[in-house]
């Protein structure tokens, strides 16, 4: 057993979206710091730009809004004018909304489903081509969508289409594993608990409340989300297809009912 490279990404090409900020950023640099070439995309172009720049050459930045079916249609596009195939999607770009249940409106349901449930699956529809072009059992491609413990349990407050959503890509993941596999295409997805970014603002603004309703008293951290992320796109991860991981200290698989309300 050769375990020297079993986390290696040397060679590897991913696409993160959503990748200049927060969970995204987290897993660019750490797919960079393992040796893949990182593209990222948001829809910042100089924000997105300036963060390729900062992460060094190995990274390209690709701006894109795909929260319409042609946004996707457009970064699998300008992805095609650098490479011909790809290893790995991250698809981590998405919204959330709150709102009182008698207020919610549907501009909040449609705009937050579009982004976290339809552009996953229509980007990784586009990329279909790129993502067969190496793929092999020995090497498969991957597709890693970016879910959360909200699509686990129930959190406390009113985001009912976020969590509808990310319910659903937890869903969707299974499914598209299912059709994807034959193509040597392995779809998973991670499920994050509190990490300290702007979606969050509740872990990046009172880490120290937020972490007592944690099983193991903190939030995650930019190596916990690398990690896992590294673990699925690498060689380490070629026997996992269709699974979710919850990385979340504990709240989903052993919590007893703690809050992550600050």
């Amino acid at each position: 057993m050769d375990t020297s490279s079993l986390f290696s990404l040397e060679g590897r090409t991913a696409l993160v979206t959503g990748g200049s900020r927060g969970i995204g950023l987290m897993i660019a640099r750490g797919y960079i710091a393992q040796g893949a070439k990182v593209y990222i995309s948001s829809r910042k172009a100089d924000v997105c730009d300036a963060v390729a720049a900062e992460l060094g050459p190995n990274c390209i930045s690709l701006p894109a809004d795909i929260s319409t079916v042609e946004g996707c249609k457009a970064l699998a596009a300008a992805y095609a004018e650098h490479e011909s195939s790809l290893d790995i999607l991250v698809n981590n770009a998405g919204a959330a909304w709150g709102a009182n249940f008698e207020d919610f409106p549907e501009a909040g349901w449609d705009k937050v489903m579009d982004l976290n449930v339809k552009s996953p699956f229509f980007l990784t529809q586009a990329l279909y081509p790129a993502l067969q072009g190496n793929a092999t059992q020995a090497t498969p491609s991957k597709v890693i969508n970016i879910a959360s413990i909200d699509g686990l349990r129930l959190n406390p407050w009113e985001t009912y289409s976020y969590q509808a959503s990310k319910a659903a890509v937890i869903n969707l993941t299974k499914r598209m594993a299912a059709r994807l596999v034959r193509d040597n295409i392995y779809v998973t997805a991670i499920a994050p608990g509190a990490f300290a970014s702007e979606m969050n603002r509740a872990a990046r603004d009172h880490a120290d409340a937020v972490a007592q309703g944690i099983p193991n008293k903190r939030v995650g951290n930019d190596e916990d989300m690398a990690a896992t992320a590294i673990f699925l796109a690498a060689r380490s991860g070629n026997y996992v297809v269709g699974e979710t991981i919850a990385v979340d200290g504990g709240i989903v698989y052993a919590g007893m009912g703690e809050s992550m309300d600050p």
